[in-house]
């Protein structure tokens, strides 16, 4: 039996892209411990207020909830908000401290999926917006948004 691409969102930051321009993306793997995974497929993770941080030449999320699984053992992590080690390539890290250290730049969680069996975090180097930039961004949705159904009210 072999292991399938099923790269379905199990846990989603809507607010990144409203809250950052999002510059580049990094998938990156997750040291899990227990049934943490067990908790992710089921969906119950969290990442809206989650931030990532290099440390010591590795990199680290913080604030990312996952509850504990109910059909646990005492192998269940005590701490649902514990800081997790993000597996990356050595060079990625490095090009990450360089970008992270300018002004402005953090790191985001975008989005918590499964490939080939192992849990996968899509991490994104983003640049804060600021309020009007955020309005800029919502006027611009919504023009689209108006051309799209006056196209479609033309073709009825």
């Amino acid at each position: 039996m072999g292991k399938k691409n099923n790269d379905k969102p199990l846990a989603q930051n809507k607010k990144a892209s409203h809250d950052y321009f999002i510059e580049d993306t990094y998938e990156a793997g997750m040291v899990l411990t227990g049934t943490e995974i067990k908790s992710l497929r089921m969906g119950r993770a969290n990442i809206n207020d989650a931030f990532a941080t290099i440390r010591n030449g590795e990199a680290f999320i913080h604030n990312m909830h996952i509850s504990p699984f109910e059909q646990g053992n005492r192998n269940n992590p005590t701490d649902p908000t514990r800081a997790r080690k993000l597996l990356l390539h050595k060079a990625q890290i490095n090009k990450l401290i360089g970008h992270s250290k300018q002004e402005g730049y953090t790191l985001v969680p975008l989005k918590i999926y499964v490939r080939n069996g192992y849990a996968k975090l899509l991490i994104g180097l983003g640049r804060g917006k600021k309020n009007y930039d955020k309005r800029h961004t919502e006027a611009k949705r919504d023009a689209e948004r108006q051309i799209q159904r006056a196209l479609r009210e033309r073709q009825k």
